[in-house]
């Protein structure tokens, strides 16, 4: 029965779709295939056309839409491929171009559809006549920040996606053109280097002179419990030569704004009858224009453009009935907890065709205890010790480690690609050469283990090391070799934040949010369930109302509604029901607005008074 309906189908018209369509039906679907894809590669088609032959359904797709995902490859045929070598030669002798190889039916594109009519050698080498293309470059597969890190073939997917988004976080040289850019924020390392161990995506994408990192020598081993984890120990002789040192650029940008009204913004030195006036100190580093000086050192709050608003009414009295336009203080000062140098003054125009000042100022960013770190297979690590380096371990050869990472890290991440960069830079090193690491054709272990061998160095990279402090041998060999890290963006000096005292929110009087805005530091609902846990009554008393937004407030014994004092008589009134039988409670000013908003929904909270028993 089944072969029955398999000849029918055989037999009956096979449908065609163009773009989801059905636009017919014909009687040998696959022979039509075959003339569409030949007319295709002979130009009489648009290159662009994709054509699907569904056997056991017996359908043709024929796709045409934008947005199709469609990826090149060597057409091949009798198991004999369309790039010959006199093509190679042709086209690296510049005579043809990758348009020249579409036209010629050499190169085409396939969608994910088509690719199910294929079948796809990897290389050359394993070319067979059932085979209908050929990959051309295989790490064409990965995108454009995959196919840049090393070796992604060998660590586990996760691990390719992290150091994908760690890339991208990297400091290094951000654009040739830094100095003349005023951006938001940006950061420049001091010395960035070109990894010994690139990709060919690497190269043709110019990265070398983009690079977004530097070569460390990383030995494998743990370190008194400081690179516990993800963490890593760090050498501090490293850090002052300039290793993973970048400069941080933040501009600020103040405005003359025009109101209606014609009144405007104006950008001087206020004078002591501004509303405001912050005293002469804070504007000790501005010029007789209103607009700070290059290179003068600023820190937290300093004012940078001193600028003045008319009034937010047109007419003020003073004190003697004389109508005056008092000026407002609205300078623009560095934000609280920096610090740096004047780098560069604008002074340009705004859209709006106002003036517009922009200031960048720059400061340096050591590496610290507490900031991260990466390499290109997705181990991460925090700064957890800098350790100088005469306390370092090192090598018979006086080789110090930069950083040490714990090789807790390697086996459960399965990042072999880690330990394959190590070895191959080591073996790249000895050699003096870039070495390839392109994902499925880059240089093998076996290549690196002669380079070594050959070096009279220990084929897999492992060496003695000697113990900084004690002088003794260490008991077992190391892993240790260089490879690329990245610093990432994550500073702690731009993330650390403390308060005691300091701003609150107008609606709630609680703190304010963010560090930007000098706010507390959030004490949640899961830190309360850990005191309430504890038992630690007092404690949860102190955080969610001592030292947030504690107010007192008066309630009628009588109608348990919020009273008030009447300052004129003096004493405490039901604003309800005119008790006097009213109490001063110590409450949350969030709770007290709570009560008002029940209130507007017409609904009456009474607060119920007893005497603690």
């Amino acid at each position: 029965m089944a072969e029955e309906k398999k000849k029918k189908r055989k037999r009956g018209k096979c449908a065609i779709y163009v773009n989801g369509n059905l636009v017919g039906f014909h009687q040998d679907g696959a022979g039509l295939v075959g003339r569409i894809r030949e007319k295709r590669r002979t130009n009489e088609l648009n290159y662009e056309i994709n054509v699907f032959f569904n056997e056991r359904a017996n359908e043709i797709y024929i796709n045409t839409d934008a947005g199709r995902v469609r990826k090149p490859y060597v057409v091949v045929e009798a198991g004999k491929s369309r790039l010959t070598p006199e093509i190679s030669k042709k086209l690296q002798a510049g005579q043809l171009s990758w348009e020249h190889l579409i036209k010629m039916g050499v190169i085409e594109y396939l969608d994910a559809e088509e690719e199910e009519n294929s079948y796809i050698a990897l290389s050359e080498a394993e070319l067979t006549p059932e085979h209908t293309h050929l990959e051309g470059v295989p790490s064409a597969i990965f995108g454009v920040t995959s196919s840049v890190l090393p070796y992604p073939e060998h660590n586990s997917g996760p691990r390719i996606t992290m150091a994908c988004s760690m890339a991208k976080q990297s400091l290094g040289v951000y654009a040739n053109n830094f100095t003349q850019r005023f951006d938001t924020r940006a950061y420049i390392m001091y010395y960035p280097q070109q990894p010994i161990l690139q990709t060919d995506a690497y190269r043709v994408l110019n990265m070398d002179k983009k690079s977004a990192g530097q070569n460390f020598v990383v030995a494998i081993t743990s370190y008194k419990g400081y690179n516990m984890g993800d963490g890593v120990v760090m050498n501090r002789s490293a850090i002052d030569r300039g290793l993973g040192r970048v400069m941080m650029f933040k501009t600020y940008e103040a405005e003359e704004r025009l109101y209606p009204g014609g009144q405007k913004d104006k950008i001087e030195i206020p004078g002591p009858d501004t509303v405001g006036f912050r005293g002469e100190d804070a504007y000790k580093h501005l010029d007789e224009d209103g607009i700070v000086h290059p290179e003068s050192r600023v820190e937290g709050k300093t004012v940078l453009v001193g600028k003045t608003s008319p009034p937010r009414f047109l007419e003020e009295i003073s004190v003697f009935g004389v109508v005056e336009e008092k000026k407002r203080e609205s300078s623009l000062s560095l934000k609280p907890g920096e610090k740096g140098v004047i780098d560069s003054v604008m002074v340009t125009e705004a859209p709006s065709g106002n003036r517009l000042v922009k200031i960048r100022v720059r400061s340096p960013k050591v590496p610290e205890i507490g900031d991260k770190f990466a390499s290109r297979h997705g181990q991460k690590g925090v700064m957890g010790l800098v350790l100088p380096q005469e306390d370092m371990p090192f090598t018979k050869d006086g080789i110090v480690p930069d950083l040490i990472l714990n090789p807790h890290a390697i086996p459960s991440r399965m990042t072999a690609g880690h330990l394959l960069e190590t070895l191959g830079a080591k073996a790249g090193s000895m050699e003096g050469k870039i070495v390839d690491g392109t994902a499925f054709t880059g240089n093998t272990e076996e290549d690196y283990v002669k380079i070594l061998k050959e070096r009279g160095m220990d084929e897999y990279g492992e060496e003695w090391l000697y113990d900084g402090i004690t002088g003794k041998r260490i008991g077992v060999k190391l892993f240790i070799g260089p490879i690329y890290y990245q610093r990432l963006h994550h500073l702690v000096s731009n993330k650390m934040h403390a308060r005691s005292r300091g701003p609150v929110q107008l609606l709630t009087l609680q703190p304010t949010e963010g560090r930007a805005r000098e706010g507390g530091l959030r004490f949640g609902e899961m830190e309360r369930d850990c005191l309430i846990g504890y038992g630690a009554s007092m404690v949860v008393r102190e955080r969610l109302l001592e030292e947030s937004d504690k107010t007192r407030q008066y309630v009628c014994q009588e109608c348990g509604m919020l009273a008030h004092h009447d300052m004129v008589k003096n004493k405490n009134v039901c604003s309800l029901c005119g008790s006097n039988d009213v109490v001063p409670i110590e409450m949350s000013y969030g709770f007290k607005l709570l009560l008002g908003e029940i209130r507007s929904l017409f609904i009456f909270p009474r607060i119920i008074l007893k005497d603690k028993a």
